[in-house]
């Protein structure tokens, strides 16, 4: 290994450690720190999403986008606080009825707002500053109540939300490293030509694995989570590619460069964001 990619492989371990660190962090220390951290995801993606559509041509309304993404969130901070609470009171009622008025009116804000902004393809501006909130915000607020559908009764356990995070990363690099010594058939090619069916299938029975393991140490259910896993994982891959679409499509390598090695926010959180609302609804159904 030459000097560039142990410098490389160096400060992509430090960045890691660091993110680990803050995400961990953030989580144990109460669920309002899991809320600031979902926010900061919600917050940095839909920026990065938005420069990625500025490579493709198109011109979002940020400011419209983010706030719509914020408002998004606000509404499902709001009924987390209801969740794990219990009450709400009037300031909170109307914080709600706020949010929501915002958001019925965002739509039709974002046609008047492009008659004055006389740009190229102003159907497309409009589209991909909606879908800036609907891919990125709308799904980390959806991870807001993964963790009180696990506990069953709404109560807050920080370990219910780091072990989907777990989950992932038991995904990622177990795909990573199968896929590296015994990948030889691709997904596909013209998206990720990387990415093998070997390497599928060693990530998913990893992320498997390591949700049984959990739910042994969380007095889980077994079937629940070993199902959780296997929907984590197929839709986290979904997730990297769709995001490995973006990129290509707007010719960047990484969507940011927030964390050193490893690129931006939505690189490091992109399966998240396509998995989650498959897992919300999964535990809906099954709990």
């Amino acid at each position: 290994m030459n000097n560039d990619k142990l410098k490389n492989l160096s400060v992509r371990a430090l960045s890691g450690a660091v993110l680990a660190a803050v995400m961990f962090g953030a989580t144990l220390l109460s669920p309002w720190g899991y809320l600031a951290l979902l926010l900061a995801i919600t917050v940095v993606g839909v920026w990065e999403f938005y420069n990625l559509c500025n490579g493709c041509g198109y011109s979002p309304q940020r400011v419209l986008g983010l706030s719509i993404s914020a408002m998004i969130f606000i509404l499902g901070a709001g009924i987390f606080a209801y969740m794990t609470l219990g009450k709400t009171d009037y300031a909170d009622a109307t914080i709600i009825f706020i949010a929501l008025t915002f958001l019925f009116l965002a739509v039709p804000t974002s046609f008047i707002c492009e008659l004055f902004r006389n740009e190229k393809n102003p159907i497309a501006n409009i589209g991909v500053t909606i879908m800036g909130a609907i891919y990125v915000a709308l799904p980390a607020t959806f991870m807001m109540f993964v963790p009180l559908l696990l506990s069953g009764d709404n109560s807050w356990n920080p370990w219910y939300a780091l072990s989907y995070i777990l989950i992932i990363w038991a995904n990622d690099v177990f795909a990573y490293l199968t896929g590296m010594t015994l990948g030889k058939h691709r997904i596909c090619e013209r998206i990720s030509p990387k990415k093998s069916w070997e390497g599928f299938v060693g990530g998913v029975l990893a992320a498997v694995a390591v949700a049984i393991i959990l739910a042994r140490l969380l007095d889980g259910d077994f079937v629940v989570w070993g199902g959780l896993g296997v929907i984590i994982a197929v839709t986290g891959v979904a997730g990297d590619f769709v995001e490995s679409l973006f990129k290509r499509s707007a010719s960047v390598k990484d969507s940011g460069a927030i964390m050193p090695g490893h690129g931006g926010m939505l690189d490091r959180f992109d399966a998240l964001l396509i998995s989650a609302p498959f897992a919300l609804l999964y535990l809906i159904l099954i709990m």
